[in-house]
């Protein structure tokens, strides 16, 4: 089990089990809530310290990684998820704001800590394939960099797609089981994860030859402080109109019952993830920094245009649908570019600090739109949601002129 190919394996599945508990708890907090009778605003905040702590746990998540493996920090993501998912099966009168956003902050570490493990440990997985080339250093590189295309796409657009899955599960617990035992049936799949994941997972993984000090947290590459710039743009952009806003629109504008908004949800971010998967297809090999900037004009001007379009006389449905769609294909290219420059620009030995670096400011990001998404919502509507995200993807794409030419 020892084998780079084995090893990406366990990894992918951990990282899988994990993402569909992290979706459908999205879900459920975001659709119970709702149905209690909480503002958009309130149910923001409920997410506050998931965020708040993500931000955090990228930072140290990444120095911690390179001093004592990555075998061991995703295994510690997966045991605190549990513990969340633990501490939300009280009684539905228990449930006090306090207690819930505990629970996020924990189930927030938990999220990061996977999934910078994940992330960080394709960079040493990943071989370079023979060369038969007269130009053998160069024709090796680009070949890895091929690779470490392929596999990152992989594992981050399945990831994705099976958060979607995530999304649909929890809106089908939540009618089938009821909160309180949603969440124990999650956390009862997750612990049969964490326990194989201890037994399968190889001891070394990730561990720097080098330990790093704590000073090493903050990133000194200039490629990798702009690329983390446009990323806490970007997904700042996202999640201003994803999170909170969406969802309660569908329901209380549209009319839209648990069913529907779960189910277009699901199916949205499973597409999104299938089409990260299928990256390398549609922008080449191994592309270069550089192509950031066009995909971002495109998703900023396809994002005011779906403002424009909800304030014409055309269906609100229709326009979100469509504009949902458009706006996926696009976003899903820009974020596994994304996700490819981290781990390509990131140094092989202890990567997991500029990748736990780059998480913190995408972290940041979400906290950012997440905030955004309930007050912007409540005070403006969906609209004013859409102008906020085609302006900070605006931001992105500026920051990424500062990117390199090259690998």
């Amino acid at each position: 089990m020892t084998s780079p190919l084995r090893q990406y394996a366990i990894i992918t599945g951990n990282y899988w089990a994990f993402t569909l508990t992290d979706g459908a708890l999205r879900m459920l907090v975001v659709l119970h809530f709702h149905q209690l009778g909480y503002s958009p605003l309130a149910i923001a905040a409920l997410f506050l310290f998931y965020e708040i702590f993500g931000v955090i746990t990228n930072l140290l998540g990444g120095y911690l990684g390179a001093r004592i493996g990555l075998n061991r920090t995703m295994n510690i993501g997966l045991g605190l998820q549990i513990g969340a998912l633990l501490m939300l099966a009280v009684p539905t009168s228990l449930l006090s704001i306090g207690w819930v956003m505990a629970a996020q902050a924990l189930s927030g570490i938990a999220k990061d800590l996977n999934k910078m493990s994940a992330k960080s440990a394709i960079k040493s997985l990943v071989p370079a394939q023979k060369s038969v080339s007269i130009d053998q250093p160069k024709t090796q590189n680009s070949d890895k960099q091929s690779k470490l295309f392929k596999w990152v796409a992989l594992l981050t657009g399945s990831k994705n797609a099976l958060k979607g899955i995530g999304f649909f599960l929890g809106g089908v617990l939540l009618v089938g089981l009821g909160f309180s035992d949603a969440v124990l049936s999650m956390a009862a799949c997750l612990l049969v994860v964490w326990f194989s994941s201890l037994v399968l997972l190889r001891k070394d993984l990730g561990k720097a030859k080098q330990k790093p000090k704590f000073r090493e947290i903050f990133s000194k590459s200039r490629s990798i402080n702009y690329l983390s710039g446009a990323r806490l743009a970007l997904f700042a952009a996202r999640d201003v109109w994803f999170v909170v806003a969406l969802p309660v629109f569908l329901s209380s504008q549209l009319q839209w019952d648990f069913w529907q908004v779960g189910t277009f949800m699901a199916l949205w971010v499973i597409g999104y993830g299938l089409l990260q998967a299928m990256a390398p297809l549609m922008l080449g090999a191994a592309p270069k920094g550089r192509l950031a900037i066009s995909l971002a004009w495109l998703l900023a001007f396809t994002t005011a245009a779906i403002a424009i379009a909800l304030n014409s006389n055309l269906p609100a449905n229709s326009v979100v649908i469509l504009g949902l769609l458009l706006f996926g294909v696009l976003f899903a290219l820009n974020s596994a570019l994304h996700s490819y420059l981290i781990v390509s620009y990131a140094q092989e030995d202890g990567a997991s600090l500029d990748v736990g670096f780059y998480y913190m400011a995408n972290a940041l990001g979400r906290l950012m739109g997440t905030v955004l998404s309930g007050w912007v919502y409540q005070t403006a509507g969906i609209a004013a949601c859409l102008w906020v995200s085609s302006g900070l993807i605006a931001v992105a794409a500026l920051i990424s002129f500062g990117l390199p030419r090259k690998h």
